[in-house]
């Protein structure tokens, strides 16, 4: 071998043993980034294998200490104080140096989903967001931190993503979830305290689509992909998001997540029933965080007839999926739910009132993960149903100061007899029921609400929350 073909091997060699000592930090953690406070976090990378690795924290002045395994990964824990910042995190080995800037604590939350979690408060082509502008416009805020992982679908699970935390500014929240915006906006405002959102969602998804193989592995009807070709529909394909998105963000240090999601699973309300729950226990398990605040967004009603046969629509209109999501939060522990049955639009899946839902969810939050009192943050939910002759008695829970239809007709309930048909019935208002009749109803034994696929709320707390539709029946 020539002195030259050998030196310029050694050339290579030096410069890929460099390469591989150099310190990789998932986009998670960059500049700008924001930590769960009072917390023990995770930090992972990447470098050289089997290497010795010094993560130094400015707010506490406390190195601590990893050792990368022999494909070159590692990740430690370290504790987090109360909220607060300006801080800065040093990462190095013997061989590189790596430094996170700006580095702010606060709470984290996760905010998943489809199109009516990934509209940003600029709105889509054509379909506005009401007060978004104005929302816009008003949103700088050194101390909510915002990140979006780009939409992405592959049959195993990747590792990063392009991006990066940015601080609140008109640029960055323009194109930034709005549900999830109207969330944090209130977090910060009542907690007074800096919030992180990381943004995960991806439009038209359905909810095996955030889904790995092992949580579908109970749900024979549904196609598992074997090789990238098998992604036919990137947001419909079951694992390919979870893969492409959720994989690189598991595991950071959150307080809770909430969810907007379900139009895509309408037609399949007693699968989603199984699905969600199986989805929020496992992504708990995984995340190795225990049983965190889930709360999520009931899909607000729609003309599903647009995109499916009317004997589709007829059969499982979209009623059946919100009624699914009822029963889900029913079972799923430490979780709760925020009814839309108000902001619904018959000819837009994409209600433009979408404050309304992130400030419903944010008042979940408020109330049963951070404690506060003196406001109502549950809609009143379906009770007990009292048959007195040809009457029925409905009453509700969640109602600490009554119910109102604010001024207005009620329409929306029908009652059934023994023959199981549904005939509109008229209502009386009381303080926490409502007392139903009907002519063509001589022995009433069910009752539904609003049970359709478009309609609009006719009955809320004083505190503003709708009703959901809901039935007795199980026919």
């Amino acid at each position: 071998m020539s002195f030259f073909k050998s030196t310029l091997i050694a050339i290579c060699v030096f410069f890929s043993l460099q390469l591989n000592a150099q310190i990789k930090l998932p986009s998670l953690f960059s500049d700008n980034m924001i930590l769960q406070q009072h917390a023990q976090v995770p930090i992972w990378g990447w470098g050289e294998a089997n290497a010795e690795y010094q993560i130094f924290t400015s707010w506490d002045q406390k190195t601590y200490k990893a050792k990368s395994n022999n494909k070159g990964n590692w990740s430690v824990k370290i504790q987090t104080p109360e909220a607060g910042g300006n801080f800065k995190i040093t990462v190095t080995n013997d061989n590189d140096t790596k430094s996170i800037e700006n580095v702010t604590i606060g709470e984290v939350w996760l905010c998943s989903g489809q199109s009516n979690m990934e509209m940003p408060l600029k709105g889509f082509p054509g379909q506005p967001v009401d007060g978004g502008n104005d929302a816009i416009i008003n949103s700088s805020n050194k101390n909510i931190r915002l990140i979006t992982i780009p939409r992405n679908s592959k049959i195993e699970p990747v590792k990063d993503f392009e991006g990066g935390w940015v601080e609140a500014s008109p640029k960055n929240v323009s194109n930034f979830s709005a549900t999830a915006w109207y969330f944090g906006c209130l977090l910060n405002k009542v907690l007074e305290v800096p919030v992180g959102l990381i943004h995960v969602s991806y439009g038209g998804s359905n909810v095996e689509a955030w889904m790995s193989q092992q949580m579908l592995r109970d749900f024979d009807s549904i196609n598992i992909p074997e090789k990238a070709e098998d992604i036919s529909e990137p947001n419909r394909t079951a694992t390919a998001l979870y893969n492409g998105m959720l994989s690189p963000v598991m595991g950071y240090g959150i307080k809770g997540a909430i969810w907007y999601q379900g139009e895509s699973n309408y037609d399949r309300p007693f699968q989603y029933q199984k699905l969600f729950p199986k989805m929020v226990n496992d992504w708990r398990k995984e995340w190795n965080q225990g049983e965190f605040p889930f709360y999520f967004a009931q899909i607000a009603p729609f003309d599903y007839s647009v995109f499916t046969s009317d004997t589709i629509v007829e059969k499982y209109n979209s009623a059946y999926l919100r009624e699914a999501q009822l029963k889900a939060a029913k079972i799923i522990p430490n979780s709760g739910i925020a009814i839309l049955t108000d902001v619904g639009e018959k000819d837009n899946i994409h209600p433009a009132q979408k404050e309304k839902g992130g400030k419903r969810l944010a008042y979940l939050a408020l109330a049963k993960t951070y404690g506060l009192e003196g406001f109502e943050y549950e809609s009143p939910e379906f009770n007990a149903l009292e048959v007195k002759e040809n009457s029925v008695i409905v009453s509700f829970k969640n109602v600490p100061n009554g119910i109102t239809s604010r001024g207005r007709k009620v329409t929306g309930f029908e009652i059934a007899g023994e023959d199981q048909k549904f005939y509109k019935a008229d209502a009386e208002i009381r303080r926490k029921s409502v007392v139903l009749t009907s002519s063509q109803v001589k022995e009433p034994i069910a009752v539904r609400y609003l049970f359709k696929d478009f309609v609009e709320a006719q009955l809320w707390s004083n505190g503003g929350l709708p009703i959901s539709s809901f039935r007795t029946d199980e026919w």
